[in-house]
């Protein structure tokens, strides 16, 4: 959408206002009637149609292609020009949404005023919408964890081109968060970004959310794969989207154009398609639920974004950014995070992920004194103890004798604060306050190992004892 589409009968005028607007850096496309001026609307509208209302040898005249664009594309200004004007026509095309009438013969300098502020209002009007359509969700990435290092150079690298690109990962994990990074770091940055989320569409209607729909008492109403133009369309949970509409989706991957329900046009797309997934695809594909030949066109670049487990040293930081985000958007207390619950986020489970810390965040926001750091005693599941300094004992911690409960509790500490500082031997010795050799033999004589997993180490219980690892 950066061109200006003439349109009139008369070949001379065609061309006549092509060289002069070319003089002046503008691109133009040209069209004789109106099939060819449909066609190429259908093909990419322009910035600007310059249009003649009276055409011979065209099934619509000029009125008539301007209603259908208006309808179809109403952000494309339409700047009317006929040899047989008078102010009854001019008064139509104007009820009709042209931005202005320019009487032939034209004063050049005066078509150029007009054009020029006709594209000025279509850029002040595409920017307002890009900015109603693009959703609050954040693009910023935020850690310090190798996991989290090695998830950023993959999406720095996929930014870089137009390749499609499949998140996999856990519920909450930031997949979403992921894909708008992409984009905003993209060449596409300036497009929408449209998320479709198969989950939460019905089977029945998927399609015309997709395509849109074309009805005589609606007019054109667009889908959500013609919202994207331009831009990224991001297919949340694609495993769940319907067979059907898996079928047509790849059609669509394929050939770049698809026709709405109930139109007659084929509407051309230039996406670039960023999908996510909870699900084994591959076992769906066995199952029959999903298509081979899409998961191949969506899977050329697969990225997994690793779940908060694996990125514990991360918690903190984010901890800190959902603080300030709530204060900056909800009002809520901007508060400080006490060492204690900094610590008893980074070693309790976290199923919902990322998704899952900002509603605990959330709640102690919410509930908390806005006078004091967040407590440890704030986090869910945890309660004061009955007095200050004692330690509450599970049952089966109870029932052993001290030196198996000992032995117990230091294999299970350790392996807790390993993992908090991602499998880093000398940061565990620092904060539990011991030499790190002196570590390293606490953790052999319990039978603790640390094993390199994707993104970083992680400690566990080992039957053979073969001792940890640096």
């Amino acid at each position: 959408m950066s061109d200006i589409l003439i349109v009139d009968d008369e070949r001379d005028i065609r061309e006549l206002i092509a060289e002069i607007l070319k003089d002046e850096g503008f691109a133009t496309r040209m069209a004789s009637n109106s099939d060819e001026c449909m066609a190429e609307i259908n093909a990419e509208p322009p910035a600007l149609m310059i249009l003649d209302i009276w055409l011979k040898d065209s099934r619509m005249d000029g009125i008539d292609i301007l209603t259908r664009v208006k309808r179809d594309n109403p952000e494309v200004p339409v700047v009317i020009i006929s040899g047989h004007g008078n102010i009854e026509i001019a008064v139509a095309a104007i009820k009709q949404g042209a931005y202005d009438f320019i009487e032939k013969p034209f004063n050049i300098d005066q078509l150029l005023v007009v054009v020029g502020r006709a594209m000025e209002t279509a850029r002040l009007r595409r920017e307002n919408v890009s900015l109603r359509k693009r959703e609050t969700t954040s693009s910023e990435m935020l850690g310090a964890s190798t996991a989290f290092r090695k998830l950023k150079e993959q999406l720095d690298k996929v930014t870089k081109s137009n390749g499609r690109v499949m998140l996999t990962g856990a519920p909450g994990s930031g997949k979403e968060v992921a894909a708008r990074y992409i984009h905003t770091h993209s060449g596409r940055a300036g497009g929408p970004f449209i998320t479709v989320t198969s989950a939460s569409i019905a089977p029945e209607r998927m399609e015309e959310v997709l395509f849109g729909r074309e009805t005589p008492e609606r007019g054109v109403e667009k889908g959500l794969l013609e919202q994207a133009h331009g831009g990224v369309v991001y297919f949340d949970e694609v495993g769940d989207m319907p067979l059907g509409t898996q079928s047509k989706i790849l059609r669509v991957l394929t050939e770049q154009q698809f026709m709405r329900a109930g139109g007659t046009d084929k509407v051309r797309v230039d996406l670039r398609v960023i999908s996510s997934t909870t699900r084994d695809l591959p076992g769906e594909i066995t199952a029959g639920r999903f298509r081979q030949e899409l998961y191949d066109r969506l899977n050329v670049v697969p990225i997994a974004v690793p779940a908060l487990a694996e990125r514990r040293e991360d918690i903190a930081i984010l901890a800190h950014h959902f603080i300030e985000m709530f204060n900056r958007v909800q009002g809520l207390a901007l508060r400080a995070l006490s060492d204690e619950a900094a610590a008893l986020l980074q070693t309790m489970d976290w199923p919902g992920n990322i998704r899952q810390l900002r509603n605990v965040i959330e709640r102690a926001l919410i509930l908390g004194d806005s006078a004091e750091p967040i407590q440890a005693r704030e986090l869910p599941g945890q309660s004061a103890p009955p007095d200050e300094g004692r330690v509450v004992l599970g049952g089966a911690l109870a029932a052993l004798p001290l030196r198996d409960a000992r032995e117990l509790f230091e294999r299970e500490y350790l392996l807790t604060q390993i993992n908090r500082f991602g499998g880093n031997i000398s940061r565990t010795a620092s904060f539990v306050g011991m030499e790190r050799s002196a570590l390293h033999r606490k953790l052999k004589s319990l039978g603790v190992v640390t094993s390199a997993k994707p993104g970083g180490r992680v400690a566990h219980f080992d039957d053979d004892d073969e001792g940890a690892e640096e």
